[in-house]
């Protein structure tokens, strides 16, 4: 059993035999932050994995289904951070995936330098805007907007935590994909895959998936597009292989 607060309900994550606490007061996982489950590279049997701005620990529940490595997520919000923890306890995970209640940037004195293998984030995506043009909803804010942590403060923090020749992967909006790219080269990640994400065809792409290497060699390469929609509206192919595995 799994105690429920609010407006909390039990979902069912995807195909895999999972379920996760959401709230849409509070917080429910995006698209984006599945498409980056299983964009980025994982070691399959051992390693050392942390997921910034994990919300309510999606991320961490997803790669658990695809490594064995040991999984760490952190999230700030207090209320958010909790519905993480019963999710995972309700899983059965706590021997593999912990999660950490505080601010990612105090991550790298908190942990120390170099020891992960692999870093993920879906960080907030647009900047903290005027008070009156903020969400009134303080945990959709603080997600959305770089209240707490700035794109800098993400890619330098991901780069303290991961290990020379170590993965780190991002999601966001294309309008940043400069602004990411010359922050991961800033900071000693070389850029190395890719993909745009289209919500069909003929429309702009709204998402990019992009993966670096600590101190890696300079050779990117862009993957082939990804569709969400086709043209009746329905789940493409490739995308529901993402989400379902169906073939």
């Amino acid at each position: 059993m799994v105690e429920l607060h609010n407006d909390e309900r039990l979902d069912h994550l995807l195909a895999e035999n999972l379920r996760i606490i959401q709230s849409p007061s509070v917080f429910a996982f995006s698209l984006d932050t599945v498409l980056l489950a299983r964009f980025v590279y994982v070691p399959i049997q051992k390693g050392k994995i942390i997921d910034l701005c994990s919300g309510n620990g999606v991320i961490p529940l997803l790669l658990s289904q695809r490594s064995k490595a040991e999984i760490t997520g952190v999230e700030i919000q207090d209320r958010i951070y909790d519905m993480a923890k019963r999710s995972i306890a309700y899983n059965q995970l706590e021997n593999r995936l912990t999660m950490i209640h505080g601010d990612i940037k105090d991550m790298p004195l908190q942990l120390g330098h170099g020891k992960y293998d692999v870093v993920t984030c879906n960080p907030p995506y647009f900047p903290t805007p005027k008070s009156d043009e903020m969400n009134k909803n303080e945990h959709l804010a603080i997600a959305r907007h770089e209240i707490f942590c700035t794109l800098e403060d993400v890619v330098r923090v991901s780069s303290q935590l991961v290990r020379q020749g170590g993965k780190v992967a991002f999601v966001h909006r294309p309008g940043r994909l400069l602004d990411i790219i010359t922050l991961m080269r800033q900071y000693r990640i070389e850029p190395k895959r890719l993909q745009f994400v289209y919500p069909k065809v003929g429309r702009e792409a709204n998402t990019i998936l992009v993966e670096g290497i600590k101190d890696g060699n300079a050779d990117l390469k862009v993957l082939p597009p990804l569709f969400v929609y086709n043209d009746t509206n329905e789940y493409t192919k490739e995308l529901r292989k993402i989400l379902y595995g169906e073939e």
